[in-house]
């Protein structure tokens, strides 16, 4: 039986490769192939190769120092981090809300078997991701240090162990998330919040690691002598890399012990949380009134109700609200010290700072797309939609006033803030409000239109249409590849002759053509379009 589990979760995991959802067929087997080798490019080519890197900058230096274990120590918490990072989001998804999780508690199945091959399916995630990082940092200590017996035996047990304990914490963080998800009232805000946290910390990260790195290498016997003092279980974690038997056991034994508390718990709580539906507050009826709305407000209620039910599509096509709102702040923060560089950068440039104004302000407003993938999340409802007794055209203003408010506001905030910052005469503010209302209001249109013509309606997972969709891709480039043109035509080609006003008044006019062309399509064509879907 545990066999049988087993097999299937290893054919849960690696679906994708196997079978198309879109097409709703298997893939061929070169299809097949060609994923996997694309896989293993794209995690131990691209990203291995990276570790590599870090690795053979590390370790040369902590070696000749002869602080070997902390090069081993280094490596070892990046791979449990990042091994974590990687399965922890998929953990509480894999052990208790899978889609055949009452067929399987229906059969006579004990649960520690159950359990058993679903840890399986999380263990392999994290050693996936896990083995990024150690081997390579394993396969350049040898390289550097020499190859020994004890260095050999302190790798693979190093390896061992790492993904022990990136699956003991990965079951952890998920028993917790299980526990707390059953208390929450707005599931899909708060996963937002934490996606966002989680996005700003490794960008945090990433840009502060160079300098870390540097900090480190120079002051390495230090921080070596306070770990060593201090954090005591650290030194042995890395001493294991090197093959030290007493470290080895002391943090095994302690690997073991974590281990066996974790399965205690899973054990004891599985059915429990797997089973349960979450906290159902108990209301006490009371007759209301309720408010007659509008059709134009009952339809746009119900877009932002989608929007905000689902964490993929707001964090997918709504992450420009945020980073505008982000921008916005930063502006007021930092912004007077930005400019003065700027201005000093582009001196010979007249009018290059308002017009990279534009290109950064809508730049980060092409990061809301939500009209391009909203036919498409309709889904098989479509057609509940198109029984209602409206105007396809209302519905269509809908989608629209909903990405023109998400957009549009933190957008003219930002541009409100920069205003107050940097002086911008009154015709060049005036035009960078045209040009980023129309630009706006442009790309809401044509994500719409594009939604219409290459819509998705077959897909069996909400991700497909919000982020592998043509009309998401188009869009999305699309606004991008505009702004470069907006600004190479400025900087390269002859825009700067006609001056900032002329250029952004040439745009803005470019804008509200194509706004015109693309609204007419939609009055006509794409409501005929629409009804046949």
């Amino acid at each position: 039986m545990l066999k049988l589990l087993l097999k299937k979760q290893l054919l849960e995991i690696f679906q994708v490769y196997f079978y198309d959802a879109k097409k709703n067929k298997a893939r061929s087997k070169i299809s097949t192939v060609m994923h996997f080798v694309l896989f293993i490019l794209l995690v131990f080519g691209l990203l291995g190769g990276g570790f590599t890197f870090l690795s053979t900058k590390l370790c040369a230096s902590l070696v000749a120092v002869g602080l070997d274990w902390l090069y081993f120590a280094l490596m070892g918490m990046i791979a449990v981090l990042l091994g974590a990072f990687g399965s922890v989001f998929n953990t509480y998804a894999g052990l208790y809300l899978p889609k055949d999780n009452d067929l399987l508690l229906s059969m006579p199945i004990p649960v520690s078997v159950l359990v058993a091959a679903r840890l399986a399916g999380v263990y392999l995630m994290g050693l996936l991701y896990a083995i990024v990082v150690i081997l390579p940092a394993i396969i350049v200590y040898w390289i550097i240090a020499g190859v020994t017996l004890p260095a050999v035996l302190g790798g693979l047990l190093m390896t061992l162990l790492i993904s022990v304990f990136v699956l003991t914490i990965s079951c952890v963080i998920g028993w917790l998330v299980a526990k707390i998800s059953q208390k929450l009232k707005h599931k899909s805000l708060v996963t937002v919040i934490i996606s966002l946290v989680v996005i700003g910390a490794y960008y945090f990260i990433y840009f502060k690691a160079q300098s870390l790195i540097q900090n480190l290498l120079t002051n390495a016997a230090i921080y070596g002598a306070q770990i060593k003092g201090t954090a005591y279980p650290v030194y042995l974690f890395g001493s294991v890399g090197l093959g030290d038997v007493r470290a080895a056991i002391i943090v095994s034994a302690a690997l073991v012990v974590l281990f066996g508390m974790m399965w205690v718990l899973l054990s004891n709580s599985f059915l429990q949380i797997a089973t349960s539906t979450g906290k159902v507050a108990r209301r006490e009826y009371r007759e209301t009134h309720s408010r007659q709305r509008s059709i134009d407000i009952a339809l746009l209620s119900r877009e932002f109700s989608r929007f905000t039910a689902s964490p993929n599509y707001m964090l997918n096509c709504g992450l420009g609200t945020f980073l505008m709102s982000l921008c916005a702040i930063a502006v007021l923060w930092k912004g007077g010290d930005l400019f003065a560089v700027l201005d000093a950068m582009f001196v010979e440039s007249a009018d290059s700072v308002p017009l990279l104004l534009c290109v950064v302000l809508c730049g980060l407003a092409s990061m809301n797309f939500m009209t391009a993938p909203s036919v498409s999340l309709e889904g098989k409802s479509l057609w509940l939609l198109q029984s209602l007794p409206v105007e396809p055209w209302s519905i269509f203003q809908a989608k629209i006033r909903m990405q023109l408010l998400l957009t549009g506001l933190p957008l003219l905030l930002c541009i409100m803030c920069t205003a107050a910052v940097y002086p911008l005469h009154l015709l060049q503010l005036l035009l960078i409000f045209l040009f980023a209302g129309s630009y706006v209001l442009l790309m809401a249109l044509v994500g719409l239109l594009l939604g219409i013509k290459m819509p998705t309606l077959t897909w069996t997972n909400e991700i497909m249409p919000i982020k592998q969709g043509a009309p998401v891709v188009l869009t999305l480039f699309g606004g991008f590849g505009y702004m470069v043109l907006l600004f190479v035509g400025f900087m390269l080609l002859p825009g700067w002759i006609l001056g900032f006003c002329g250029y952004m008044s040439c745009f803005v006019g470019t804008n509200l053509f194509l706004s015109v062309w693309v609204y007419l399509w939609l009055r006509k064509k794409g409501v005929a379009r629409f009804s046949t879907l």
